[in-house]
């Protein structure tokens, strides 16, 4: 049984209300071209999505993102960085702490309008202390037209690169969009979910039919696979990533823009965070060994805070409330580092 609790303006109305300034719409628009230039091979450069694994509160948050701004200065001919504002991010069960989008304080009750004012106010903020725009999980396909206006780079996570609307929903999203494979790690599934996001499209969007033009910056995440028995198979070695970009090229698959991202933690490091230190390493290791690899690998996503781990509720400043990450100091040192062998 629903029972309805409050009515929720419309993304336009939330948008209206608290809109992003036209110098930062400028910095974002330049921020929009860096990524999709990186995605079409029309730059050599690396993308970085880095950040926590959540965005549970705004302080910490952007302290990490004004820091991350200083250091892409530093490596701004090599890499993009885009910091990793997730605020949908729910704990794995998806019982409890659901995402400040849903519930802006963890400690307390949900309040998604509260919680949509929030993360506006929080994106708005982080691109105009850091001069960068982020990236977001598209966990709730309709969430996303509430903050269409304020971010670069978009997911899909692996629970929901099957599902038909995320599909959808990404055709239409003129920025890049990466898919990761599904928690079985079929790439088949997954080129088949790109597929369908590069394909113009026609389907029921916000109470109205919409039509989209296909989404050419749409492509894969590789984010390690579980199998049968809840182990983690990575799948970020040279062997996948070569039949991924196989499978681009195949005649006939229809697909544009070859082009894969590394997530270094979830099953790829068994959520050992300190692993992705190792992970990136080798998948840059492969970069210098074959120029196909190189070609297809477009950059990485890392999973990284303030302070290193995670703890069950909100009491260390900058550390993660759901899966472990890096702490400042390695995510610095993994970055400059990735920078020099670029």
């Amino acid at each position: 049984m629903f029972i309805r609790k409050q009515q929720i303006p419309t993304p336009e109305e939330i948008r209206d209300s608290r809109p992003l300034p036209k110098e930062l719409a400028k910095v974002k628009a330049e921020r929009d071209r860096l990524a999709t230039d990186v995605i079409t091979g029309k730059s050599q450069k690396l993308l970085v999505i880095v950040g926590p694994c959540s965005a549970h509160e705004a302080a910490p948050v952007l302290e990490y993102v004004s820091r991350l701004g200083k250091l892409a200065e530093k490596v701004k001919d090599k890499l993009v960085l885009i910091p990793r504002i997730y605020t949908n991010k729910p704990r794995t069960r998806g019982v409890g702490y659901k995402g400040m989008f849903s519930q802006p304080d963890p400690e307390n009750k949900e309040d998604i309008v509260k919680g949509i004012h929030a993360i506006r106010d929080l994106h708005v903020r982080a691109i105009g202390e850091s001069g960068l725009s982020a990236a977001d999980e598209m966990l709730y396909p309709e969430n996303y037209a509430y903050v269409e206006d304020l971010i670069t780079y978009n997911t899909v996570g692996a629970r929901s690169s099957e599902n038909q609307m995320h599909r959808l929903v990404a055709s239409g999203i003129g920025l890049p969009v990466g898919i990761k494979n599904p928690m079985s790690g079929s790439i088949p599934v997954l080129l088949n979910s790109i597929f369908a996001a590069q394909s113009p499209q026609v389907f029921k969007f916000q109470n109205w039919q919409v039509e989209t033009d296909g989404n050419p910056y749409a492509h894969a995440i590789l984010r390690g696979r579980v199998d049968n028995y809840g182990n983690d198979i990575p799948n970020y070695h040279y062997e996948t990533v070569m039949q991924v970009l196989e499978g681009y090229e195949a005649q006939g698959s229809g697909l544009h823009n070859p082009a894969v991202v590394i997530d270094a933690n979830h099953s790829n490091s068994g959520k050992r965070h300190r692993q992705q230190i190792r992970i990136v390493e080798e998948v840059m290791q492969n970069r210098k060994y074959n120029p196909d690899f190189k070609r297809a690998v477009k950059g990485f996503m890392i999973e990284s805070f303030l302070v290193e781990g995670c703890q069950p509720h909100d009491v260390v400043f900058g550390q993660s409330i759901t899966d472990p990450c890096l702490g400042w100091e390695d995510t610095e040192r993994l970055i400059l580092d990735v920078a020099e062998q670029a």
